[in-house]
C-alpha cells in the first residue's frame, strides 16, 4: 500500500491530507511523544539527566533557538547533533529548490515558479531527518557571504539577468538550511559585526544581501555553543544577540567518578578485540576520572580553559595501547592493566591541559606526573584509612607494612615483565593481604592484585615507604634507606 512517502507530486501530496509544520513544531510534538511515552532522545549522554537535559526540553517546547554554554569536552556539539532526533523523518520539499522550500509556503524565486506554472504536477522531493542539520564552526574568517550569501556575477552574466533581480543572489549557509537545526560552534569567535547579521534572522526573519532586502521568513531552529565569555579572551557573544536566544543553557563536567567512568568508556575507541584480551580492573578507570578531577582543580592549570572529557578518554585509549604493547612483548595473549600502565599515561595528559605560568615552569610532565600522584593519594583515602589521620595511632594499619620493608625486604615491580613475574613480585606480602581483607574483603580476584600493587604506591605518596624510580618499574623499599640513596622518587611531592 502507498504511503505519503511515495508522493512525488503536490498535488499527490495534499491528496494525502499532509500537514506541513515548521521545524520547532516538529520538535515539540516529538518531544511530546518522546516524554509521554518515557523514551530517552539524547542517547549517550550522561551525567546531565536532572540538569542540561530538562532545561534542554522546556527550552524546546517554548519553541525556542538555544546556546549551549560550557567549557570544552561537555558535550555541547554532540547535544546538538542529537537534537535531529526529534525531527519527522522525512518532510517533503520542492524538487530542485537551494532552500527546501516548503510547496505549502515557498519562499525563493525558484520555489514560487515552480508552484505557480506547474501546480499539482509541481515535483515533490523527501529529505531525510540526517540531512536537515548543519553545522558550522565560528572562525575569525567566516564571512557574510558564508553565512547569509551574496551576488553571483557569473549566474547574472549566464542567465542574462540584471543585478536587480532576485535570482542572481546565491544563498549562503543559513538559508540553505531552511527547514533544518543549524549549530554555529565557539559562537563567540564569530567577529562582532558577523554577529550582528543574524539579528534579523533571528528575530523578523529579514535577509539583506548587497542591498536586497529580501523578506524570507526562514524556519530555523538555531543552535549555538560557545565558552563562557569571561572565560575567553578571543571574543564574545554582543548583547543584542544574546537577547535574541532565548534559552541559554550551561552544561558541566561529570559530577561524580561513576559517570566519568561511564562516558570515558563509552567514547574511548578500543577495538573490540583488545577488550576482550586486556583487562582494566575498576580501580584504575577510577584513577583515570580521578586525574581529570585533580586537573580541574589545580594551581598549575588554567581552569578557565577547562579540562576535556577527552583526557580521560586519551587516558583510557593509552592504558589499552600500554598493556598491549607489555603483551606483545611478552607473547601473552591476554593480561591485565597495571597500575604501572597508569604511570604511563603522561602524553594523554600533557596535551590536554593549558598551563599557567607557574605550570610552564614545572613543565608539562612534571605537571602531569603530580596529578597522577594526587589522584593515587585522593584515591587511596577513600578507599583506605587516610595515613595522614592514623600516622599517629597506636594501632596504625599501615604499622605493619613499614616494619616489613624495615626488615630489609626490597619489591622491584617492572613494567614489562611477565604477568607471571609481576603476579610473582606481588604474591608473598603478607601485611598488604591483611589490608585488602579488613577494608576490601569484597574484591574480585583480578581487582586483589591491583590493590596490592595500589597500596604500595599510596604508601609511598603518603611517604611511609620509598619508591625509586629503576629503568622501566620502581622499587619498593624501607623509606630510611630510600632516603639515603638519594634518588627522588617517581612525583613524590614530600
Amino acid at each position: 500500500m502507498p504511503t505519503i512517502h511515495d508522493c512525488t507530486t503536490f498535488g499527490a501530496l495534499k491528496a494525502s491530507n499532509y500537514q506541513p509544520k515548521s521545524i520547532k513544531e516538529e520538535l515539540r510534538s516529538n518531544l511530546i511523544k518522546a516524554l509521554q511515552n518515557n523514551t530517552n532522545p539524547f542517547q549517550g549522554i550522561h551525567g546531565y539527566e536532572e540538569t542540561v537535559i530538562p532545561a534542554l526540553q522546556r527550552a524546546i517546547l517554548a519553541g525556542h533557538n538555544i546556546n549551549l554554554l560550557g567549557l570544552r569536552g561537555q558535550a555541547k556539539t554532540r547535544i546538538a547533533r542529537l537534537l535531529t532526533q526529534l525531527l519527522d523523518e522525512y518532510i517533503p520539499y520542492i524538487q530542485g529548490s537551494e532552500i527546501n522550500d516548503d510547496p505549502f509556503a515557498p519562499l525563493s524565486h525558484f520555489g514560487r515558479s515552480q508552484v505557480e506554472q506547474l501546480g499539482d504536477d509541481c515535483p515533490i522531493a523527501w529529505k531525510h531527518r540526517d540531512e536537515r542539520y548543519v553545522e558550522k564552526l565560528a572562525t575569525p574568517d567566516v564571512s557574510i557571504a558564508d553565512l547569509i550569501g551574496d551576488i553571483d556575477p557569473i549566474k547574472a552574466a549566464a542567465q542574462k539577468l540584471s543585478y536587480a533581480d532576485e535570482r542572481v543572489i546565491h544563498f549562503g549557509l543559513i538559508p540553505r538550511a531552511n527547514r533544518s537545526i543549524f549549530v554555529i560552534n565557539e559562537l563567540p569567535d564569530l567577529q562582532a559585526r558577523i554577529q550582528v547579521s543574524l539579528f534579523n534572522i533571528l528575530q523578523e526573519g529579514d535577509l539583506q544581501i548587497r542591498g536586497f532586502n529580501l523578506r524570507l521568513p526562514l524556519d530555523l531552529q538555531f543552535v549555538f555553543t560557545a565558552n563562557p565569555e569571561d572565560y575567553t579572551n578571543r571574543g564574545s557573544i554582543v548583547t543584542p544577540l544574546k537577547d535574541r536566544i532565548e534559552s541559554q543553557i550551561i552544561t558541566h563536567y561529570p559530577m561524580d567518578i561513576e559517570t566519568g567512568k561511564t562516558i570515558t568508556k563509552q567514547e574511548a575507541k578500543v577495538p573490540e578485540q583488545l577488550k576482550e584480551s586486556i583487562i582494566i580492573p575498576d580501580l584504575l578507570l577510577s584513577l583515570i576520572e580521578q586525574v581529570a578531577v585533580e586537573a580541574r582543580n589545580s594551581e598549575y592549570i588554567d581552569v578557565k580553559s577547562g579540562v576535556s572529557a577527552r583526557l580521560t578518554i586519551s587516558a583510557l585509549e593509552t592504558l589499552y595501547a600500554t598493556a598491549e604493547r607489555r603483551m606483545l612483548l611478552n607473547g601473552e595473549k591476554q593480561s591485565q592493566a597495571r597500575l604501572a600502565d597508569f604511570l604511563q599515561i603522561i602524553p594523554a595528559i600533557t596535551g590536554k591541559v593549558e598551563l599557567v605560568y607557574e605550570g610552564e615552569q614545572e613543565g608539562a610532565a612534571a605537571v602531569a606526573a603530580t596529578l597522577m600522584e594526587k589522584a593515587v593519594r585522593s584515591t587511596f583515602a577513600e578507599l583506605y584509612p587516610s595515613p595522614e589521620k592514623v600516622r599517629k595511632q597506636t594501632d596504625n594499619p599501615y604499622l605493619q607494612v613499614a616494619q616489613y620493608f624495615e626488615k630489609g625486604n626490597v619489591i622491584d615491580l617492572l613494567s614489562e615483565s611477565t604477568d607471571k613475574a609481576f603476579e610473582a613480585a606481588l604474591k608473598n606480602i603478607p601485611p598488604l593481604e591483611a589490608l585488602i581483607k579488613k577494608h576490601q574483603p569484597d574484591l574480585s580476584g583480578e581487582e586483589h592484585l591491583t590493590h596490592k600493587e595500589f597500596l604500595l604506591h599510596g604508601l609511598s605518596a603518603y611517604s611511609l615507604i620509598s619508591k625509586k624510580p629503576l629503568g622501566k618499574g620502581h622499587q619498593f623499599s624501607d623509606l630510611l634507606s630510600g632516603m639515603l640513596n638519594m634518588d627522588q622518587p617517581f612525583g613524590d611531592e614530600e
